[in-house]
């Protein structure tokens, strides 16, 4: 069947924006093609049969008449061919027609009635299983059934003449299937019906749609009109459409049957039923947090049969209800396969292979693989299943375009085995993705714990590492293409890049080890995540690529590490290829909107909003193992709490007040820490962000810049941010944490070392400044300023870093002090303890002495590696050690990558510890009295970009120790000589200049990148807000702002096309005569068409309060506005043969809350009728005509 229009996206208005019912613009999915609505809708349900396909909804005597045919599958789950009706219309007409009909009916009809109803009663499997060795040849009191309990009310739900049912009673009686009490139960609940109906007057028949009806019924008069942005007119009455959640529970996803609309445009809807939740559907503090929609019905259903209750070997510890679905298989040399407007219910299966629509080792299924059409899936709404949607095993190059997957166990776009190359999702909608039993990484924490089968030995997997990854996109290969799709809510995430090392499964042995994980990205483009537990966006980790066993008794293909590196061909000799994730939109995530870990990745474009972190970037926890790359978002909007308040319920579990006083969802927990670009080793970047509504509050800190919390790990002085823009609702901009809950004492290594670079100042309001945490003295000097509400402080000056390997022992506690703080050591801990070696990596200031001590005699052997040195950058360093130490110290240069060594040279004892520190030559110099071994690091080589060592390797000096029983392994704190510190400039002669250039570019981060916005604010006044000191009423357009200081009622005129303002008008509704005909006036007369009108009022007055004034109507207004007595007004309204969805009034009483308006406006909008060269012509002026535009 050929695809239909392409689905996009469109707004739903509904009541009031102030409603907890608002449905505006929503993404809708899967329009329904264009060819298949000549197809009769009832063929739609002869493929599915089942409780909610038709011929199950009609009178089972209307069946018996019917000439329907009922499929023929035989076994466990199917329908036995003793179900099929083989007696023709007439003749069962004539029977049913006689007087004596109770007595003419044959055993034979009425055993295939009684078959037909224990199918719905008992669900098609047991009831095959009742009837599949009874028949009239044989005795009717054998085999015997043993006795089971039914349900009296299923089985009288079956709109069946009472001698009918009376009958079949009587052979399920003489089965043994029904007692005689259970009989007499079913015939009183039909009386009772029969009674009941009576009473009613009939309703007019409604029509199958072939899903469940569980939607919330409202008069159809009062049914809830969507606007959409596409053209749904292929969409009918009785379809059924999901909305998704746009809140942190992917459980406020609600679906919705549709109601005929002849009022409806071409871009709407009509639901049948209230939404329960909010539904956002507009920009919002510049991130696009529509709701998709996504149309579940088609032309064709394909779907399984199930039963009532799970049963058998079907994981039914863990479901209530049967996941024995069907499944679809396309393996391998197939002629042709384009599937195209098909619905799929009820598919799946928890065994590994049956899926609803699943390619099998197919291999090349595009041109590569000489197929002319390529294969896709298009326009698919695959829902309510029981695992996954689409698989994709051993198969390249498939197309899946404009398809839902929706309500399904498992990963749902899911590849298999790491291989699986080319293949392109675009335009999908996935959502509700829960988890399942087949893989570790499907499962939840009961289903990790109890599922052991596969473990070596009585090891008991760690749910939190080991499972608990379900995704809507599980993509185990980087060069596949994602765009323009949406994961709308998962158990835990909405799409995951995971690495296989190997290729596993049935494709082991495609490709050599490592491949994946240097494969570059295929496209990512424009990409939505939201409503998602752990992350929408992730980027790392990969899975177990070995069978479980002594040595790692974890099962295969559990969660496992991975770093994703991508270099040209998945070559890591060849030049590094950066990942681009461009258009990212990640809202509503409980945990992270997006985190990436690896080589080079870089975000752009990107909104993050309302997440409980909203970017984390992190390489590795000593040196990147990539070398020389790094991480970075740019061009991007970051946004702590939004005006998405959200909605209670829905699996949401927390709620209280946000930073603005109004309650609100929250994420994890109200106490939890929330950060909008979370900074985790390094080098990462950020340039050109815009921050917004980052403010703590009582519960909880808020910053729009954060570390990663309890981090042992590196962080590298490279990490640095510029063009950064905090606007004014940016409560706190960076905060290095505090002991005290989700920090803990926040004093492991890489707590103590946070530290980043602002270049330019955008952050501090001083450029070329280091900004370190407070209690840091590694890093101070007295030029410093602490700020104590980031915890921090800012420093001037060059940094680096000092790595420090040591064993035997592996187990102490590093104490490092610089010369001029000696009395203010940093206790590190080092991060491995138990491994073969230990490591600290502290953050020194370049060209200075420092102390290292430990908690115990000094290990045997110590590196000092020089990271981040540029070529002739240096530190002089004192390691104190016992007295009776003898020492062999060498330098070499490491390639770390190879493992090979080169340049190695022997240092010599130097006669005086001056000879050392003056660094002439490989000489160290080791104070027996004092116990202070002296050594000089400096590098040598250059290093280029970001790379930690030069292109040669790591340089280094290698301290080899032969220490005696009996020594004293203390020293004193200081032995450096005393004298004046070498001067720093203080923070204060940095002032950065102002940056007309900071911040994203972009107003505003939306799935429709190709139009533009106009961001409207509009705040007007009451008379008791005047009576308070509240002086200023404004409208401002974008960064341009209009103060109104005279009482009246102000109107402010844009141009729909370019945004630049036309016209502005003051009417004073104290002193002004006929105020009400002047502003009638000027609304019909000087008003042009195409205009977006901005309305702003400051104490009204009394003249204007009790008049009507339609006029309002052609601005948009539902009815003619009557101004409050000394109440606000605010509009935004539009003039133009359209009508938008954005139109929004308020007109508030004096005892109401003040009138405000804040919105994003699309600017040329097809409705507005623009000319191709509008906004062109005009946008040079959009920012700046607010101040010239002529005052009317």
């Amino acid at each position: 069947m050929p695809p239909g229009a392409p689905p996009g996206l469109g707004t739903a208005a509904g009541p009031p924006r102030s409603s907890t019912l608002v449905l505006v613009l929503v993404a809708v999915l899967g329009a329904r093609p264009e060819a298949a609505r000549s197809v009769p809708r009832q063929r739609r349900y002869e493929h599915s049969p089942g409780p909610s396909s038709l011929w199950w909804d009609v009178e089972h005597e209307e069946l018996l008449h019917s000439q329907s045919t009922l499929p023929g599958t035989v076994g466990p789950h199917r329908l036995s061919p003793f179900l099929r009706p083989n007696t023709s219309r007439s003749s069962l007409s004539q029977n049913l027609g006689q007087k004596s009909q109770e007595k003419q009916l044959s055993c034979d009809v009425l055993l295939k009635l009684s078959r037909y109803i224990s199918v719905d009663t008992f669900g098609p499997g047991l009831a095959w299983n009742l009837f599949r060795l009874y028949n009239c040849d044989r005795d009717a009191k054998l085999p015997k059934i043993p006795q089971m309990y039914v349900s009296p009310l299923k089985m009288a739900r079956h709109k069946l003449r009472p001698f009918l049912l009376h009958r079949m009673l009587r052979l399920l009686g003489n089965m043994g299937v029904l007692t005689e009490g259970q009989q007499h139960k079913v015939f009183t609940l039909l009386k009772e019906h029969m009674l009941k109906a009576r009473k009613i007057p009939p309703k007019p028949k409604a029509e199958h749609s072939g899903v469940p009806h569980n939607g919330f019924k409202v008069e159809v008069s009062k049914g809830i009109i969507l606007h959409l942005v596409d053209d749904v007119r292929s969409w009918l009455p009785g379809d059924r459409i999901v909305i998704a959640s746009t809140d942190y529970s992917m459980h406020q996803a609600e679906e919705f049957n549709l109601l005929p609309c002849p009022e409806c445009k071409s871009n709407q809807v009509k639901i049948d039923g209230s939404p329960l939740y909010l539904h956002i559907g507009e920009v919002i503090d510049g991130i696009d947090m529509r709701a998709e929609v996504g149309l579940l019905t088609r032309n064709i259903l394909i779907q399984g049969e199930m039963e009532d209750s799970c049963y058998g070997e079907n994981q039914c510890q863990f479901f209530s209800f049967d996941t024995f679905g069907g499944h679809i298989k396309i393996l391998a040399n197939f002629s042709s396969v384009h599937m195209s407007g098909v619905e799929l219910k009820n598919m799946g299966q928890q065994i590994l292979g049956s899926y609803p629509v699943h390619f099998h080792m197919a291999a090349d299924v595009d041109e590569r693989g000489g197929y002319q059409r390529p294969t896709y899936l298009d326009n698919l709404a695959i829902h309510h299943c029981f695992s996954r949607c689409v698989a994709i095993h051993g198969t390249h190059g498939l197309l899946v375009k404009d398809t839902i997957g929706y309500d399904t166990l498992g990963h749902c776009f899911f590849l298999e085995d790491g291989t699986e190359q080319r293949n392109t999702f675009q335009h999908n909608l996935g959502l509700l993705t829960r988890s399942g039993t087949i893989l570790p990484s499907d499962r939840n924490e009961a289903m990790c714990l109890a599922i052991r089968s596969h473990v070596y030995g009585n090891y008991i997997p760690v749910p939190s590492t080991d499972c608990m990854a379900v995704s809507t996109f599980w993509i185990a290969n980087p060069n596949n293409n994602l765009i323009e799709n949406a994961a709308a809510g998962a158990q835990d995430v909405g799409i995951w890049y995971i690495f296989h090392r190997v290729p596993t499964g049935q494709s082991e042995g495609q490709y050599p080890e490592g491949k994946a994980e240097h494969t570059p990205l295929g496209v990512f483009y424009n990409n939505r995540v939201h409503s998602n537990f752990k992350a929408g966006l992730f980027i790392g980790k990969g899975v177990k690529t070995t069978r479980a066993s002594a040595e790692d008794p974890r099962e295969y293909l559990t969660v496992d590490n991975a770093r994703f590196r991508p270099h040209q061909d998945a070559d890591p000799e060849k030049p590094r290829v950066p990942a681009v994730i461009d258009g990212l939109i990640a809202f509503k995530n409980n945990d992270h909107g997006a985190w990436a870990r690896g080589g080079d990745i870089i975000f752009h474009n990107s909104g993050f909003s309302d997440n409980g972190i909203g970017l984390t970037l992190a390489s590795d926890g000593t040196f990147p193992t990539d070398d020389g790359s790094s991480l970075e978002v740019s061009r991007s909007i970051f946004v702590g709490e939004s005006s998405n308040l959200g909605s209670q319920g829905g699996q949401n579990s927390y709620w209280g007040k946000g930073a603005n006083g109004e309650y609100r969802t929250l994420p994890r927990n109200k106490t939890f820490p929330i950060r909008g670009f979370q900074i985790y080793d390094g080098p990462v970047r950020m340039a050109k962000c815009t921050f917004k509504k980052f403010t703590p509050t009582a519960d909880r800190y808020s910053s729009a810049i954060g570390f990663f919390m309890k981090n042992s790990w590196q962080i590298s002085p490279q990490n640095n941010v510029s063009q950064i823009l905090m606007e004014k609702s940016v409560g706190l901009k960076v905060f290095f944490g505090r002991a005290g809950q989700w920090f803990g004492n926040n004093d492991n290594d890489g707590d103590k070392m946070s530290v980043f670079h602002d270049l330019d100042g955008s952050v501090t309001g001083y450029s070329n400044i280091f900004v370190g945490r407070a209690d840091n003295y590694l890093l101070r000097h007295p030029g410093c300023v602490t700020v104590p509400r980031w915890n921090g402080v800012m420093c001037t000056g060059r940094y680096a870093q000092l790595y420090i390997q040591a064993r035997r022992p592996e187990n102490l506690t590093l104490s490092i002090a610089r010369a001029a703080y000696h009395s203010h050591p940093l206790q590190l801990q080092g991060v491995n303890r138990g491994a073969p070696y230990q490591q600290y990596q502290p953050v020194v200031m370049l060209e200075q002495a420092y102390i290292i001590q430990w908690d115990g005699r000094a290990p045997e052997d110590i590196i000092l590696y020089p990271i981040n040195f540029n070529r002739g950058d240096w530190l002089h360093i004192a390691l104190c050690y016992p007295r009776n130490t003898i020492f062999h110290v060498v330098k070499d240069i490491y390639q770390r990558r190879t493992g090979m060594v080169h340049s190695i040279k022997h240092y010599l004892m130097a006669p005086s510890r001056d000879s050392v520190l003056n660094g002439t030559g490989e000489l160290f110099y080791f104070d027996r009295a004092l116990g202070y071994l002296f050594v000089h690091l400096q590098a040598h080589e250059a290093r280029q970009g970001h790379s930690y060592c030069s292109q040669q390797g790591c340089e280094r000096i290698k301290i080899m120790a032969q220490m005696y029983p009996g020594g004293s392994w203390s020293c004193v704190p200081n032995p450096f000589l005393q004298k004046p510190a070498a001067p720093q400039r203080p923070v204060s002669q940095h002032q950065a200049v102002p940056c007309r250039a900071c911040g994203a570019p972009q107003l505003a981060i939306t799935s429709t990148p190709s139009v533009k916005y106009v961001r409207i604010q509009i705040q007007s006044l009451s008379k008791a807000d005047i009576q308070n000191h509240l002086t200023s009423a404004f409208i401002k357009i974008n960064d341009t702002t209009l103060l109104f200081n005279s009482p009246g009622v102000f109107f402010v005129v844009l141009d729909a096309c370019s945004g630049a303002v036309v016209s502005r008008r003051h009417f004073d509704t104290v002193a002004g005569e006929n105020v009400t005909n002047s502003i009638t006036d000027y609304v019909q007369t000087l008003i042009k068409e195409r205009s977006l009108v901005l309305v702003c009022s400051r104490d009204i007055g009394d003249k204007v309060w009790s008049s009507e004034m339609s006029v309002f109507t052609r601005l948009g207004s539902a009815k003619p506005i009557v101004f409050h007595r000394e109440g606000s007004f605010a509009m935004l309204g539009y003039k133009g043969q359209a009508k938008p969805s954005w139109i929004k009034v308020l007109n508030h009483a004096r005892y109401q809350k003040t009138a405000s308006l804040q919105h994003y406006v699309p600017l040329k909008m097809k409705e507005y009728q623009c000319s191709d060269n509008a906004f062109s012509q005009n946008h040079s002026e959009h920012n700046s005509a607010g101040a010239a535009a002529p005052c009317d």
